[in-house]
C-alpha cells in the first residue's frame, strides 16, 4: 500500500537512529508507521533483529492511539529510537484514558492488542505527555529476548 504524502506530517524528522513524525488519524496510520519503522531499521546496524517484534508493536500502539486516543481531525505523534542494543517505540495521543490489558473471550475479534505488546516487549508502559494533555504509550524491545 502506498503512503499518501498528505497523511504524514511535513514536520517529520529523521536523525541517526531516530524517526519522529505526526500521522493524521486514519485507517492507514498503522501502515504508515510500519513503513517508517522498516525504513529506519534498514538504515540501522543490526536493525533486522527488531523487524518482527517492532512491526507488530508499532501496529498495535498506533492502532490503539487512532481508535481509542484520538478523534477525527487529530494527529498521533510517533517517535522511533533504535540502536544495535534496543528499539523504543513511543506513541502519543490526545486522550488521558489509560491503556488496559484486557481479558478477552476466545471468540472475540478485538481486544488483544496490548497482550501482543506485553508478550513481545521487554518493557512497556504509559505516562502523561509533558505538555499537559494526552498520554504516551511506549515499548522497548531488546533483541536477545524480543523475539528477533
Amino acid at each position: 500500500m502506498a503512503i499518501a504524502e498528505s497523511e504524514v506530517d511535513e514536520r517529520s524528522t529523521v536523525l541517526d537512529g531516530v524517526s519522529e513524525f505526526w500521522l493524521l488519524r486514519s485507517d492507514s496510520s498503522a501502515t504508515q508507521a510500519r513503513a517508517r519503522l522498516l525504513g529506519l531499521l534498514r538504515r540501522t546496524e543490526s536493525g533486522e533483529r527488531f523487524v518482527e517484534a517492532g512491526t507488530l508493536i508499532v501496529t498495535e500502539l498506533v492502532s490503539n492511539a487512532v481508535k481509542h486516543g484520538s478523534r477525527r481531525g487529530e494527529r498521533v505523534f510517533v517517535r522511533l529510537d533504535v540502536s544495535p542494543a534496543r528499539l523504543r517505540i513511543d506513541v502519543h495521543d490526545a486522550s488521558r484514558v489509560r491503556p488496559v490489558v484486557r481479558d478477552v473471550d476466545a471468540l472475540e475479534e478485538h481486544g488483544r492488542g496490548l497482550r501482543v505488546v506485553v508478550a513481545l516487549a521487554d518493557e512497556w508502559g504509559f505516562g502523561s505527555r509533558p505538555y499537559g494533555f494526552g498520554k504516551i504509550v511506549w515499548a522497548v524491545v531488546i533483541p536477545e529476548r524480543g523475539g528477533c
